[in-house]
């Protein structure tokens, strides 16, 4: 079976659905929904994935966790070799970061 059919997914697929998994404590949405994830790199051939992620606020209460959670739960998808996860604040997470379906849950769309 090839990569690109449509009954397996590509890597890329499967790791937006991974982070669509994980969700704030804070605010009841997925990370990738919530426009947490900043870029999303993903080398299909070596598995290599680069994600370059924030959270809502730099005091947040899962500022240790939810960064590791991610990275653990992508590493652990198939296909993957390696993950590169590193945490930014610039620039700064806000409301308009909110996926359409996030903000339209929220009734701000």
């Amino acid at each position: 079976m090839e990569n690109g059919s449509n009954e397996i997914p590509d890597i890329k697929e499967r790791v937006i659905s991974t982070l669509k998994t994980i969700f704030d404590p804070e605010i009841p949405f997925n990370i990738y929904d919530l426009g947490l994830i900043y870029k999303l790199e993903v080398d299909e051939n070596s598995g290599e994935v680069l994600i370059e992620m924030t959270l809502t606020s730099p005091s947040c209460p899962v500022a240790e966790s939810l960064p590791r959670e991610a990275e653990n739960k992508v590493r652990a998808i198939p296909g993957v070799s390696s993950v590169q996860l590193v945490l930014v604040w610039d620039p700064p997470w806000s409301p308009d970061k909110l996926s359409d379906a996030a903000k339209l849950q929220l009734n701000i769309l």
